[in-house]
């Protein structure tokens, strides 16, 4: 792929960001919470995320594999810490899910197809379109690399520290609802969505790339919407002990 073709690429993903996050607002991505049956046949959450996220993680690597970047030490940092992400995700995450929820089959194809274009435009600029020479041993010297993996790691521990304080606000039989009131929960509803945006944009900011960007609009394309959605059903649900936090949706005293 060209530099123009793929810089249209990224035009058009871009793009499609922006048509997602509008059309959020008004259909439900029938997963976790927001589970429905209209969604068609579906599997075990476990399996589901699974089934989701390793494509993303195996297709990365064989991106890298494949190109002629694979003994150029910054390009493999880079990796590493994508597939870190990745690998928590669809090989650790899965398994600690409780309950007995379910992923339809039409969300888990929708999924992979973005996540295999993700990784075209994570992999083709890092590995294959990205200048000879930009990612030099110097890169890992510089401000946007130093700040973006500070950030990226931070967005990392935000979204799992919430992961956990999700699973843990009832014990085993317990089937009432609970408020999460810890961590970064203190300042929006959808704290792990939170920390997952920050991720990407710590690694947006880390690869100094559009490619990088374009994901960063990604997720939060994705998720503020379904955060939002979280946030009224908290409202309805939870009332005055809910609204007395004046907390925001996922981006803390903004959103």
């Amino acid at each position: 792929m060209s530099v123009d073709s793929f810089n249209i690429f990224l035009i058009v993903m871009a793009a499609i960001a922006v048509i997602v996050f509008v059309a959020l607002f008004f259909v439900d991505a029938g997963y976790g919470k927001f589970y429905d049956k209209k969604w068609g046949p579906a599997v075990n959450n476990r399996l589901g995320w699974v089934l989701m996220e390793a494509p993303v993680f195996i297709a990365m690597l064989l991106l890298w594999a494949f190109s002629d970047r694979t003994e150029e030490i910054v390009p493999f940092i880079f990796l590493i810490i994508f597939e870190i992400h990745y690998l928590q995700r669809a090989f650790v995450f899965p398994f600690l899910i409780r309950g007995n929820g379910k992923m339809p089959f039409s969300i888990i194809a929708m999924g992979v197809v973005f996540n295999t274009l993700n990784a075209l435009m994570q992999g083709g600029w890092l590995f294959y379109i990205a200048p000879d020479g930009l990612y030099t041993g110097q890169w890992l010297a510089t401000p946007q690399f130093i700040v973006g993996t500070i950030i990226f790691f931070a967005g990392m521990y935000i979204n799992m520290r919430s992961d956990y304080i999700i699973r843990h606000l009832r014990k085993k039989g317990d089937t009432k609802h609970y408020l999460p009131k810890q961590g970064m929960f203190k300042y929006v509803s959808s704290a792990n969505y939170f920390g997952e945006f920050i991720e990407w944009c710590g690694f947006a900011i880390l690869t100094w790339s559009w490619a990088g960007a374009v994901f960063a609009l990604w997720t939060f394309a994705n998720l503020a919407p379904r955060a939002a959605r979280i946030h009224e059903r908290y409202k309805n649900e939870f009332g005055d002990e809910f609204n007395s936090k004046r907390v925001k949706r996922i981006i803390p005293f903004i959103y």
